[in-house]
């Protein structure tokens, strides 16, 4: 009878993970940011300014790789195609896995111009393997799990080149030291939301790890 009960007590538990860990990573109708994706990173909004906003993000795991060169753009190529061969089949059960939004990198922050830097990137994993995503079979490829964490969020169009990608960093981290907000200064994440095929009201953000209670001053009316 005990050992029924704890049984029972362990599918709750389980099942209350798996509400847990899908609920960060849905249907891509319920986020505005993903239009080419069937799942997206969802989040709760926390508060906004005209120059930022924060989110609040459940913990979610990832797919990721690193690679490390003077300019963004060469180091990003690499890395993406190394994580969407694991996508499309180079990992431990063979499968073909949904690509999601957004893509992420992460990098140290005030970097100089042509300094040689470690860029992170990592691809979402959908939310039917959060809880068990296959091995990659690249060395260079591993499993993530990002922390849960409110984000201070700053967003732009276009493409997400190097340049503004360090411009809005600075933006940010600006704005933020204007209202004395406390956020990890060690490295921010560029965010895209968009393939190459689209050509037309892209979407791309830099984030912050916000520490302590996120600020978000009130507008003068």
């Amino acid at each position: 009878m005990k050992t029924v009960k704890m049984r029972n007590i362990a599918a709750v538990v389980g099942f209350l993970l798996v509400l847990t860990t899908e609920a960060s990573v849905g249907d891509s109708s319920l986020s505005e940011l993903c239009t080419e994706t069937k799942e997206c990173l969802l989040y709760t909004p926390v508060c906004q300014t005209e120059e930022y906003e924060v989110r609040k993000v459940s913990s979610t795991k990832w797919v990721t790789t690193e690679e490390t060169s003077r300019i963004m753009e060469m180091a990003t190529y690499t890395a993406f195609r190394r994580l969407f061969k694991y996508i499309t089949g180079a990992n431990e059960n063979g499968a073909n896995i949904e690509m999601t939004s957004p893509v992420i990198i992460k990098s140290k922050t005030n970097k100089g111009w042509f300094e040689s830097c470690t860029y992170t990137m990592s691809f979402l994993l959908p939310s039917e393997h959060q809880l068990n995503p296959p091995k990659p079979t690249d060395s260079q490829v591993s499993i993530t799990e990002m922390p849960g964490m409110n984000i201070y969020v700053k967003s732009y169009g276009g493409w997400m080149m190097s340049y503004r990608a360090r411009d809005k960093e600075s933006e940010l981290m600006e704005s933020l030291e204007s209202v004395g907000a406390m956020y990890n200064k060690d490295f921010s994440y560029a965010v895209g939301y968009d393939s190459p095929m689209k050509m037309f009201n892209r979407h791309n953000e830099v984030w912050f790890a916000a520490e302590g209670t996120p600020v978000c001053p009130a507008t003068p009316a």
